[in-house]
């Protein structure tokens, strides 16, 4: 509602002498001028916006990893009988210590010891066959050479007796193999080392070559981690892995990438990396979780605080001053990755610019801020 220009009676009268779009046209100048002092009043003295910067320097960073693996013997093998047959006994368990020679499981050898017995009969008779060959040449030998038998007597009896010297070779060879097949009906350990797993229970029958138990051979340990293929895509500072027991910080060791898988796994995406631990501690025993930290090469980037990262539309920015004029303006910048407390930027920034890392969430584009001058 526009103000009358009128309040009494006397007004009213002079009114009328008064067009009134004038007095329309008047009260509007009278209410401009009124609000634009209340404005003038509220801005009046009021200081720029406080805000802390930093100065953008391009250096060294170098990124680590941490992952969890398991201590792991550097050799294993599965240990079974050469032979088949029903497992009677039973010496070790997982976990048991055995030294090399050790029995660890015996099968029944019923069947073996019967060939053992029928391959002795085998060489007996065999024997006495040598033995009958043997004569009958050396009376050949002797008629013959009295002229009172003929050459072709002599041939044969020869000949009977290298039969005879074969046959009692290939009934030894037999006697051998049987004896080695009853050996087999017991396994023992072919080295020093622990039981880490077990595959057969007493009264179980078995085939040859099935694994019955697995050994961890004593002596040189590997640290085995499952590390995601794209942590190897950026070249390592070195092949050396500190390790520590996750159990125990501080029980730690110094390893060795030895071998790197050259296929990733199917089912997870992981590499499995091998690392060799150099003399391990007694602490470190097979089974247990370690921790192993590995470092990249440093490269040169910018990095700055997240609280310095901002939006220009749907692209990220960052609050740069000018520091002529101290002005705030938003500069689009490219992200190269996130830290758990930083940003490192590819592009958009050099070194020397003076960067908002905060205060900037009220800034306006092209608005006059105070700073410390750190940093510079």
């Amino acid at each position: 509602m526009i103000p009358h220009c009128y309040d009494d009676d006397a007004g009213r009268e002079a009114s009328k002498l008064i067009p009134k779009g004038l007095c329309a046209a008047l009260a509007l100048a009278i209410l401009a001028t009124a609000l634009s002092g209340c404005n003038d009043r509220s801005t009046e003295g009021k200081p720029p916006p406080f805000v802390r910067t930093e100065v953008v320097r391009a250096g060294p960073l170098q990124h680590s990893v941490t992952l969890t693996g398991e201590v792991w013997a550097r050799f294993r093998a599965d240990l079974s009988f050469r032979v088949s047959g029903r497992v009677v006994e039973r010496l070790v368990e997982v976990g048991a210590h055995v030294n090399a020679g050790d029995l660890l499981a015996r099968l029944e050898p019923t069947e073996q010891h019967a060939d053992v017995d029928a391959a002795e009969s085998a060489v007996t008779a065999a024997d006495a066959q040598l033995r009958v060959a043997r004569a009958t040449f050396h009376r050949e030998n002797e008629l013959l050479s009295n002229g009172f038998t003929t050459r072709v007597l002599f041939d044969q009896a020869q000949e009977t007796l290298r039969r005879a010297e074969a046959s009692l070779d290939a009934a030894k060879a037999q006697l051998g193999t049987a004896k080695d097949a009853l050996s087999y009906t017991e396994l023992h350990a072919g080295a020093a080392g622990i039981i880490t797993a077990r595959n057969v229970e007493v009264g179980q029958v078995v085939q040859a070559a099935q694994s019955v138990f697995t050994l961890a051979q004593d002596g040189e340990r590997d640290a085995i981690f499952d590390v995601n293929e794209s942590l190897l895509l950026d070249e390592p500072a070195g092949s050396l892995v500190a390790l520590a027991l996750v159990s125990d910080p501080h029980v730690t060791a110094i390893g060795r990438v030895r071998e790197i898988s050259p296929v990733s796994d199917p089912k997870t995406g992981t590499v499995r990396v091998k690392v060799g631990i150099e003399n391990p501690p007694a602490a470190m025993t097979l089974g247990a979780a370690v921790s192993g930290t590995a470092k990249w090469k440093p490269v040169v980037q910018i990095s700055l605080p997240w609280t310095a990262l901002m939006a220009l539309g749907s692209k990220p920015a960052v609050w740069v001053i000018d520091p002529k004029s101290k002005r705030a303006s938003l500069k689009p910048v490219t992200i190269g990755e996130y830290d758990a407390s930083s940003v490192v930027f590819q592009g958009g920034l050099e070194p020397g610019d003076r960067v908002v890392v905060d205060g900037g969430k009220l800034l306006s584009s092209g608005e006059l801020v105070d700073y410390e001058e750190t940093g510079s």
